[in-house]
Parts: C-alpha cells; structure tokens; sequence
C-alpha cells in the first residue's frame, strides 16, 4: 500500500514592496479612442478592440501605459487614436 504525499505550500512575501508601489503611482496613463470601425477587420484585431474595452465608435477609455497595452495600441493604431495624459 503506497501512501500519498502531501504538498507544502510556502506563501513568501514579495520583496520591495515599497518600490513596486512607487512605480505604480508614477506610470503614465494614456487615452484611447475608437475612431474607425473594426468591422470587416481580421479575428485578432476585433479581439484587441474588444480587449481594450473599446466597444462603440467614438468610444475612450483610459489605460495605465504598461508595454502590454501599448503593444495592443500598436497593433491596432489604424482604428484608433491615442492621447497621452
């Protein structure tokens, strides 16, 4: 008869805490506005659209500018327009 292990779970806290915090309250933010249709446009670019929280023409939605979501700004930059604060 085998007997089963029993996993631990260790819970660390994170390091510089502090400075993550830091960083965050300085990260710009940047303005984002659906100017042109993503009808007709690929899988992947209605998808990023959407991602963005972007749902009607003319909408605008304000996000922090992370590489991430200036990636996604990127690779949709023909359908919107984009502000930075």
């Amino acid at each position: 008869m085998t007997q089963k292990r029993q996993r631990k779970i260790v819970i660390k806290p994170f390091r510089n805490c502090g400075v993550r915090i830091m960083a965050e309250a300085k990260a710009k933010k940047i303005r984002v506005k659906l100017v042109r249709s993503p009808i007709g446009r690929k899988p992947e670019q209605r998808r990023t659209v959407k991602a963005l929280g972007l749902r009607k023409m003319n909408s605008i939605v304000e996000k922090e500018a992370t590489p991430q979501i200036l990636g996604m700004v990127n690779s949709v930059s023909h359908l919107v327009s984009v502000e930075e604060l």
